[in-house]
């Protein structure tokens, strides 16, 4: 392997730690930008861009403003080789169909996700050709002025109903809707050495796969959990009980971690996130809940099969397991 240099490794640092701190903090300096604006002679600025937020306010759930350059930036390209990032093909996705793909683990902040469907780096499009993929998020970050529209040139849509509802209806096929289906609560068990997904009441993405007859796509990160080394509180202790009903508020769980380097720079730990076979899922309307039980035990022994089939060639000892909560 060539080893590489000064300037590249500068250039890969900087890559991941902007994206650190995009993740952390872009949502909270605009909303802070946006009201300094109002109190200074630029104010008309920062009206104009409210009103445009009310105007464009169904922009996000109607399909938003992907951006091909946007996704095709150099930067994530150093992003995926600071790790580096390997996206694994298991079998072919048809454009003839949609697709409501479940990524796991979420890790603290889902690098492998993101960088896999959201950027053109790992070659997503050239793995399964005539497939769109479009990462899901909290609907809230949609109603921040600027952060909006960022996120929608990458191509990163609301994990709302309407949202979903465009994409596996209104859009034609082809479309790979990606759900990282722990959410928050699996946040907070991104420990490194342990793999834990959080779904066994998650049943709302099979739910919408089912009314919009959309095959199921089990996916797992491997190495997701490695990134950075979180301080983990125990269950019914006073802090833990603070972070869930933060995160019961607020959508999201405030982790405390550290990187390997700049604080909050993670650890080079390779990722390699692994596509698994679609579930074939049938078109229901209104599906009952023994319907929504079975194809939810069907994807949950896929993802099983598929973390034990490739932990060993993804780093992982034999001896490790996954755990389903």
């Amino acid at each position: 392997m060539k080893q590489k240099t000064r300037w590249e490794d500068f250039l890969e640092c900087i890559s991941v730690y902007q994206w650190v701190v995009s993740f952390l903090f872009l949502g909270l300096s605009c909303i802070i930008l946006t009201v300094y604006l109002m109190f200074t002679s630029l104010w008309p600025v920062a009206v104009l861009n409210l009103i445009w937020l009310v105007f464009d306010w169904n922009t996000p759930e109607r399909g938003g403003r992907r951006k091909l350059c946007v996704r095709q930036w150099k930067v994530w390209t150093h992003f995926k080789n600071y790790f580096p990032v390997k996206l694994v093909k298991t079998a072919d996705l048809k454009p003839s169909r949609n697709y409501v793909v479940g990524c796991h683990p979420h890790g603290i902040m889902s690098c492998g996700g993101f960088v896999c469907f959201s950027t053109e780096s790992c070659g997503f499009q050239e793995l399964f050709p005539g497939i769109r993929s479009t990462l899901v998020v909290l609907a809230g970050l949609f109603r921040i002025p600027l952060l909006r529209e960022y996120l929608m040139t990458a191509g990163i849509l609301p994990v709302s109903k309407p949202s979903l509802e465009y994409l596996l209806s209104k859009n034609g096929t082809g479309n790979a809707v990606v759900i990282i289906i722990g959410g928050a609560a699996e946040s907070l068990s991104a420990i490194p050495g342990v793999n834990t997904v959080v779904m066994r009441r998650r049943k709302g993405f099979v739910r919408v796969a089912l009314e919009f007859g959309a095959d199921l796509v089990p996916v797992y990160s491997f190495g997701e959990n490695e990134l950075f080394r979180q301080v983990e509180f125990e269950d019914g202790s006073i802090r833990r009980k603070l972070q869930d009903l933060f995160k019961r508020i607020m959508g999201f769980a405030p982790c405390l971690f550290l990187g390997q380097r700049w604080v909050v720079l993670p650890y080079r730990y390779p990722i390699t996130t692994v596509v698994g076979a679609p579930i074939s899922v049938p078109k229901c309307p209104k599906p009952t809940e023994k319907e929504v039980d079975h194809y939810h035990s069907l994807y949950m022994e896929a993802l099983t099969k598929l973390f034990h089939k490739h932990k060993v060639s993804c780093g992982l000892s034999d001896s490790h397991e996954l755990r389903l909560i």
